[in-house]
C-alpha cells in the first residue's frame, strides 16, 4: 500500500562562535541553565479540517513566510499560502484533492518551488510558480513521495527528496529531465517501520547539501563537487528519532534546529560538533512539529496537528544567542 500521508517537511557577531566542521556523534547535550529558545507562542492558528496542516516553511526577503499545506489528513485539497509579517495570509496555488504539496523554496527571482506528491502521474514531481505567473511542472518525479525541497546558492539546482526510494534527485531549474543525484543505504527508510519514510528534509548549506532522515533518525551532510556531484556523506548526528525537516540558525552557522515529529513531538538543537539536546516539547504546545525556519532571532515552528485535536498552527520564539553559545561539551 502505497503511503499517501506522511509526517513530512542573521547574527553575523556569532558566525565564527557557532560554526565548525561537523562531526558524526550520537551524544546528547547535558542540562543548561538557559533555554535556547524563550517566549513561545501561537503566531498563527489553522483550521485543520480545512486541510491546513502545515509541512513546510520559506521564509522570504520581505520576512513573509510561504507554506505548504498537506490537505490529505483533512481529506481537502493541499495548498500553498504566504503569510506576511503582520499575518495576512494569501493562497498561492491550490492543488486537487488527494494530492499533496510537501516541500517549497525560493529561487533569487522570486519563483517559487515546490514539490507535489501525486497517484496522478500527470501531477507528481517539481512545480514552479513564476512571479506574476501560473503554476508549471518543472520535472516529472516517479512513483515515490516526493518531499524536501531545496535550491542551490547559484539558483540553477533544486535537490528533491523521495521518501519512499530514498533518494534525492536533482532538479535544473531551466528545465528537463531530473536526474538521480545520491541514492543509497544511508537514505533508506528501515522497511521494518509502520511508517515507511527515509530521507525527508533537504537544506542546501555552506556548499553541502543537508538532508534528514525520518526512520533512521540521522542529520547527514553531503558535500557537492565541482562536479556537482555528490562527496562522501558526513553523519553530522543520530539519535534523533522522527526527524523530519530542520533549518539554520544563519547562513554562515552549522547550528540546526530540527524538527521531530510524532510520536517524539519534540525541536531539538543539533550544534556544530553532532551534539544534540532538546529544546522545545509538548509542554511548550508542540502538535506533530513538522519543520522549523529562522528569521533573524526567531524560530518558527509549523505544526500539522496530525493528532486530537489537531492544533495545527504555526509557533513563533526567540532564539537564546547565549545559551548556544555556551552549549553543554560533547560527551
Amino acid at each position: 500500500m502505497r503511503i499517501r500521508f506522511a509526517h513530512a517537511a542573521a547574527v553575523p557577531a556569532l558566525a565564527a562562535v557557532l560554526v565548525s566542521t561537523p562531526s558524526a556523534s550520537a551524544a546528547t547535550g547535558g542540562d543548561r541553565t538557559q533555554p535556547v529558545i524563550t517566549r513561545v507562542k501561537t503566531a498563527t492558528a489553522f483550521d485543520f479540517a480545512s486541510g491546513d496542516s502545515p509541512e513546510n516553511i520559506t521564509v522570504n526577503p520581505d520576512g513573509s513566510l510561504t507554506l505548504s499545506m498537506l490537505g490529505v489528513p483533512a481529506n481537502k485539497p493541499p495548498k500553498l499560502v504566504r503569510i506576511t509579517a503582520s499575518g495576512q495570509r494569501t493562497t498561492l496555488v491550490g492543488g486537487h484533492l488527494g494530492d499533496q504539496i510537501t516541500g517549497n523554496t525560493r529561487g533569487n527571482d522570486g519563483t517559487v518551488y515546490y514539490n507535489v506528491d501525486s497517484d496522478d502521474a500527470s501531477r507528481n514531481g517539481t512545480w514552479k510558480l513564476p512571479p506574476h505567473g501560473r503554476p508549471q511542472r518543472l520535472a516529472v518525479l516517479p512513483d515515490g513521495l516526493p518531499n524536501g525541497l531545496a535550491i542551490d546558492q547559484a539558483g540553477r539546482t533544486l535537490y528533491a527528496a523521495d521518501s519512499l526510494n530514498g533518494t534525492v534527485w536533482a532538479v535544473p531549474v531551466s528545465g528537463g529531465a531530473a536526474r538521480i543525484w545520491l541514492t543509497g543505504p544511508e537514505l533508506a527508510p528501515d522497511p521494518n517501520a509502520s511508517l515507511k519514510l527515509g530521507v525527508n528534509g533537504v537544506r542546501f548549506h555552506q556548499g553541502g547539501v543537508w538532508v534528514s532522515n525520518f526512520n533512521q533518525g540521522t542529520l547527514l551532510r553531503i558535500p557537492v563537487t565541482a562536479h556537482e556531484t555528490p562527496g562522501p556523506i558526513c553523519t553530522v548526528a543520530d539519535n534523533l528519532p522522527d526527524l523530519d525537516d530542520f533549518s539554520f540558525l544563519n547562513n554562515r552557522s552549522d547550528t540546526v534546529f530540527a524538527a521531530q515529529n510524532d510520536p517524539t513531538d519534540r525541536v531539538s538543537v543539533v550544534h556544530p560538533n553532532g551534539t544534540h539536546e532538546s529544546a522545545l516539547t509538548v509542554d511548550d504546545g508542540l502538535a506533530s512539529p513538522t519543520t522549523t525556519a529562522v528569521r533573524g532571532n526567531q524560530l518558527f515552528i509549523a505544526n500539522a496537528g496530525f493528532n486530537t485535536p489537531h492544533d495545527a498552527k504555526l509557533q513563533r520564539g526567540t532564539i537564546n544567542l547565549d545559551a548556544l553559545t555556551t552549549h553543554p561539551r560533547h560527551h
